[in-house]
């Protein structure tokens, strides 16, 4: 079952993952360099990271990074990619869903990128509940979601309006539009979210 680990755990182990672009977002990485000289540095936490690559340049640039991931070899490779690089990021292996209480409200940010398509869709009301748990008051949901409208997945999609009624009311929207430079097998099918923890 996509819930568990093994599934994914069983991906990684075959190399059968799809979802992995081997590097940070682009859309991630366009945020920083539009953003990073009005973001106040903070902890942010990446939800399902798999290998890290999204953490990387958030930690690159000053923030404090723990990726979150099940799956023992995600964990892993993104331990061994971040030494590699020499970046400073913390990682856990852990079921978003079972964090123990003690990362209540510690975190500033929060990264999504393809966590939230992974998970059943019957859960997503719960996902959205374990991020504004995590996040302080006013904390930042920043998220790449697919649009797509393919039956099925994962990747699971979502519409627009579906994803703001996910969020609201615990989180404002800040902002929710097309991601304009995916690479190049999901362009027109991201967008990307900027929610703010109510």
């Amino acid at each position: 079952m996509i819930t568990e680990p093994d599934f994914w755990e069983t991906r990684y182990q075959n190399q059968t993952t799809r979802w992995d672009i081997g590097q940070p977002a682009p859309a991630f990485v366009q945020f920083l360099q539009e953003q990073q000289e009005k973001l106040p540095r903070g902890k942010v936490a990446v939800l399902g990271c798999g290998r890290g690559y999204d953490a990387l340049p958030f930690a690159q640039m000053g923030f404090d990074v723990t990726g979150f991931d099940f799956a023992p070899s995600a964990i892993a490779a993104a331990t061994q990619i971040a030494q590699t690089h020499q970046i400073p990021v913390n990682f856990e292996q852990a079921d978003i869903f079972q964090l123990p209480a003690t990362h209540s409200n510690q975190f500033d940010y929060i990264l999504e990128h393809t966590c939230f398509c992974a998970i059943p869709p019957e859960k997503r009301a719960e996902y959205v509940q374990v991020a504004h748990s995590l996040l302080k008051p006013q904390g930042h949901f920043l998220g790449i979601f697919f649009t797509h409208s393919r039956p099925g997945g994962p990747p699971f999609g979502a519409t627009p309006d579906e994803i703001q009624n996910h969020f609201q009311p615990q989180f404002a929207v800040q902002s929710l539009q097309p991601v304009t430079h995916s690479v190049a097998s999901r362009q027109g099918e991201e967008h990307f979210g900027w929610f703010v923890a109510q």
